[in-house]
């Protein structure tokens, strides 16, 4: 497998989930309220209607299903693009790469920019600083279902 490639593509993997979490959260958009913190998930539901945020609900289900399946599918095509030549390879192959996006989506996207950025935060709870920087929370969200997940890949 060619590193020059792989290093490529994680940049790319990268751009790619972090115009996902931009698109999917802020002010009104409750597509990933249920990757929230409870207490931010409380104050917000005090002022808006509650849509089901359970790990296992129907809802949270169908969102975090289809996002699973299009990256399943761009983790396939950048295994062959990176050299994989065996199920094996692919397979090292996807686990270093969600590994990868789980540690940045982690230490990038939750820890600095969800918890720093104004534009992460859900109406109504914009004067919840202490709640929006909870890195326990973070870190045990890569842990389960993070992590749980990359297993789940083989």
């Amino acid at each position: 497998m060619r590193i020059s490639v792989i290093l490529v593509e994680m940049a790319v993997f990268s751009v790619l989930f972090t115009i996902m979490c931009f698109k999917t959260t802020s002010g009104n958009n409750t597509t990933q309220v249920h990757n929230y913190p409870p207490d931010i998930q409380e104050e917000y539901f005090k002022t808006h209607e509650r849509i089901p945020t359970e790990l296992f609900s129907k809802r949270v289900v169908a969102v975090k299903s289809i996002p699973l399946l299009v990256f399943a599918v761009i983790l396939d095509i950048m295994a062959l693009l990176a050299g994989a030549k065996s199920f094996t390879q692919g397979f090292l192959f996807a686990f270093g790469m969600m590994a990868w996006v789980g540690a940045y989506d982690t230490f990038f996207i939750d820890l600095m920019l969800f918890a720093n950025m104004k534009r992460f935060r859900l109406e109504g709870t914009e004067h919840m600083d202490k709640a929006y920087n909870q890195k326990w929370f973070h870190l045990k969200g890569m842990l389960f279902p993070g992590l749980a997940f990359v297993f789940s890949r083989i």
